[in-house]
């Protein structure tokens, strides 16, 4: 497609929204975001950045609105088919002229939403991945993506993860766990067709369980962001989908180092019933 990214090749710059870091280029424009007009028949994936299983999940509601049509679900690529509403720069801000019902993604805190999804009942998946796993992630894509910046942008993974957690009891979420659809992806499969009212055979079904497996979407272009321009992600460096293998810290964390950041977990997250598994 028509990528507009000359202004994601330079390093972001970054600007608090509420106490939470986000890169310039939302926080300029935050007020048209927190205005964007939710409708009741969206569907909205939300996660923190670099949670894995975002862009599986994002590619299984294609394949389940399509019916399993492999070629319906690779005419364009993923960012266009399902955009990131706060994101107006990469690709073209989509989202506000697509056709109803809209599939729109997310990396916004559970504070940070715009008030319309609440208003409007919209139904959402939050995806949530170990914190781990999710900083060696991280770590590789601002290899790969110099514009990138340190720290982390979207604010801390604790207050997000959790944040989200709170809310589900009181709105339509369904809340994921990448682990879980690592392990049993038919399962978790199964759990977003009930949340969404939808069935499908059972031919369908493997069919998506294959098409959307890590090896598979590795090799897609329209889903590993390889027909991006070579200025935004150096593939050389590290690729966009990488390993997607839970537990792969342990390949890049110090026995010291990990126990320094379980200390840290256990205070960050006292007090909430929320839990991750760091391996499967």
């Amino acid at each position: 497609g028509n990528w507009e990214y000359k202004n994601f090749t330079q390093k972001q710059e970054v600007k608090e929204i509420n106490g939470v870091l986000m890169i310039k280029g939302i926080s300029d424009d935050w007020e048209s975001i927190w205005n964007f007009q939710a409708k009741p028949n969206d569907l909205l994936i939300a996660s923190y950045t670099r949670s894995g299983k975002h862009k599986e999940i994002i590619e299984i509601v294609d394949m389940i609105q399509n019916d399993g049509d492999v070629k319906k679900c690779q005419q364009a690529n993923i960012c266009v088919r399902q955009p990131q509403f706060e994101l107006k720069l990469f690709p073209p801000f989509l989202a506000m002229k697509m056709p109803s019902p809209r599939t729109l993604k997310t990396h916004l805190p559970v504070q940070l939403l715009p008030p319309s999804f609440w208003k409007q009942n919209t139904k959402i998946i939050y995806v949530a991945r170990n914190a781990k796993d999710v900083v060696v992630s991280y770590y590789h894509l601002s290899r790969a993506v110099s514009m990138l910046p340190r720290p982390v942008f979207w604010g801390s993974w604790y207050d997000h993860v959790k944040g989200w957690w709170n809310k589900k009891d009181k709105h339509p979420i369904l809340y994921l766990f990448y682990e879980d659809m690592k392990e049993n992806p038919k399962q978790e499969i199964g759990k977003i067709l009930k949340f969404l009212e939808m069935d499908l055979s059972e031919e369908i079904l493997n069919k998506i369980i294959y098409h959307t497996s890590f090896d598979i979407m590795k090799q897609n272009p329209t889903a590993n962001y390889t027909d991006i321009p070579a200025g935004l992600i150096d593939h050389s460096i590290s690729s966009f989908i990488r390993k997607g293998m839970p537990g792969d810290w342990k390949n890049h964390f110090t026995v010291s180092q990990s126990e320094k950041f379980d200390e840290d977990y256990k205070k960050k997250m006292a007090g909430t019933t929320l839990t991750s598994r760091t391996e499967i």
